[in-house]
């Protein structure tokens, strides 16, 4: 039934429960779930095409839980979201085309930035500040861009989207978090789609994640909505700080 034994299809579902339940909070849930895949003999491709799979279902649990207790208008993403998603799309056909050596070089430094600033700056709560950038130019020109790393890379989209609502739509953390959802979800659906079409995913496999993805992602979405920044800043600092020591042990 499983494209892999059913041992390790019951650990990959595990995996992807407690990745839903990170993700939804923090972001960063790629970074639970690729490395297992690949150690289940996924190929790099079928692994990141399934990582699609599952991711696909925990975004779009996240973000509807955080819409249905006011913390963001979905109505109102939709617009971003079909950027999102087009440049997900774009990148995940590119992604055999466009080197992409020297992003990954950087991406652990760029991480490590990330957690230094929710770690280090004072005064970042749940409390919304003067936006940077206008909501029209933070559409056109952000979210593209974050879509179109989710589709070519992927790690880390979470976390980035959460700064850019942050440092620059003036948002405080529990609402970046609530609306960095809808857009992560939309940027996953265009991965899938450009992936699937150069390599299948597992389906099966990816399925079965994605319900331990809704049930990660609804309670992971409850408990940041009771607790808040107190919650999220530091799970992004431990997430952000992970992916960056697993990209430079990587590259080592």
């Amino acid at each position: 039934m499983f494209e892999t034994s059913l041992d390790l299809a019951l650990i990959l579902i595990g995996t992807a429960f407690v990745a839903g339940f990170v993700d939804s909070i923090a972001g960063g849930g790629g970074l639970i779930t690729l490395p297992v895949l690949l150690l289940a003999g996924a190929t790099p491709l079928q692994a990141l095409s399934t990582n699609k799979v599952q991711g696909c279902f925990g975004a779009a649990t996240a973000a509807l839980s955080y819409a249905a207790s006011g913390h963001v208008n979905l109505r109102g993403q939709i617009k971003a979201a079909f950027l999102s998603g087009g440049a997900g799309l774009l990148g995940a056909l590119l992604v055999s085309r466009i080197p992409t050596e020297g992003l990954r070089f950087a991406l652990p430094v760029i991480l490590i930035a990330i957690a230094g600033f929710f770690a280090l700056r004072k005064g970042l709560d749940d409390t919304d500040r003067a936006e940077r950038i206008t909501p029209t130019a933070f559409t056109a020109f952000v979210v593209p861009l974050i879509g179109f790393y989710d589709g070519l890379v992927g790690p880390g989209t979470g976390a980035f989207f959460m700064i850019g609502f942050v440092s620059l739509a003036g948002y405080g953390v529990l609402k970046a978090t609530a609306h960095t959802k809808m857009l992560n979800f939309a940027s996953n659906v265009g991965g899938l789609i450009g992936f699937a079409a150069v390599g299948a995913p597992w389906w099966i496999t990816g399925l079965a994640m994605g319900v331990a993805q809704v049930a990660g992602a609804r309670l992971g979405a409850r408990l940041a909505m009771r607790v808040g920044a107190r919650l999220i800043k530091p799970l992004l600092v431990v997430s952000s700080s992970a992916l960056a020591l697993k990209l430079i042990w990587q590259m080592l």
